[in-house]
């Protein structure tokens, strides 16, 4: 078993060492994605103090085994919780470490219906509102949000969309290198909030106004190939291919592990989906990580 003492600098990377940092808004999906990465075989750690996240971290890394791969979920209802998450991540890393920060967050309206539905007060109410003990998280989070690596909106997903989101991003066998969400969405509907290019396919034609393909979508052959036999398209996907492509190696250095891409028509359900899955095609094709997502497919 390897030993140091204080002050010492572990070396993670060599001994395998992953560490995930899970925190969010309540009633956003901590839970889930805490049963998600034990699926993928994390050693979950719920409830944890804050303060005591660099004593757990190096206590993975002296246990070996399968506590090499730890994930820490922080709830603001410990009455050990800090705002300063960021100076305890930093703290992680200048022991060595390279922790993975993920905000788990959901629309104030879908957070509302998720309480009342199981008849719970939010942990912040007091005396007052649901809405109000919302509002005061959110601003307890704040910090923790701007400084997360990922942020999992699950405002649209149901529990095993969620599930198999963070399987994705977690359950790969090399979960350091930049991974790429490409995801479809419908612009009725809102802009993804966790999107780090938004992308407009809304110049094609539509396909909802063609009778026979109006019904179908964008997995589907023939919507497919009339979305990408029209002028401009594959010129579309080839350029923002190229773009990412170019910029990923970059992304990779600044130490950004998720990227998501959004694709937006009006629906979400013809143009969108087929161009996310023909981009994802072209960036598997450059070896960099894809994966597609199609937040609004099925909602009309």
């Amino acid at each position: 078993m390897p030993e140091f003492g204080p002050g010492d600098v572990v070396d993670p990377d060599e001994a395998g060492t992953d560490l995930v940092v899970v925190t969010g808004l309540s009633g956003g999906g901590r839970s889930t994605v805490a049963r998600a990465l034990e699926n993928v075989g994390f050693y979950v750690v719920d409830n944890l103090p804050q303060a005591l996240m660099l004593e757990m971290a190096e206590l993975a890394f002296a246990a070996g085994g399968a506590a090499r791969r730890t994930a820490m979920v922080l709830d603001v209802r410990s009455r050990a919780f800090s705002t300063d998450l960021a100076g305890a991540v930093r703290a992680l890393k200048e022991r060595g470490f390279s922790p993975r920060v993920v905000f788990v967050d959901a629309d104030d309206e879908v957070l509302i219906r998720r309480f009342e539905s199981v008849r719970r007060s939010h942990p912040l109410q007091g005396d007052g509102r649901l809405a109000d003990g919302i509002a005061a998280e959110r601003k307890l989070l704040a910090e923790a949000r701007e400084h997360a690596d990922v942020i999992i909106d699950t405002s649209h997903l149901n529990v095993n969309q969620l599930r198999r989101r963070v399987e994705e991003l977690f359950g790969g066998e090399d979960a350091r290198k930049l991974r790429i969400t490409v995801l479809s969405f419908g612009f009725k509907y809102g802009l993804p909030p966790d999107a780090d290019y938004v992308l407009d396919a809304r110049f094609l034609p539509n396909p909802f106004w063609v009778p026979e393909l109006r019904e179908h979508t964008g997995l589907e052959e023939g919507v497919s190939s009339y979305v990408l036999g029209q002028e401009g398209a594959t010129d579309f996907v080839a350029t923002y291919a190229g773009l990412i492509a170019a910029t990923a190696p970059g992304f990779e250095r600044e130490g950004k592990r998720y990227l998501t891409v959004a694709i937006g028509c009006t629906g979400g359900k013809h143009r969108s989906v087929a161009i996310t899955e023909e981009l994802t095609s072209r960036l598997s094709g450059m070896r960099l990580s894809a994966h597609a997502s199609h937040r609004d497919l099925g909602r009309e």
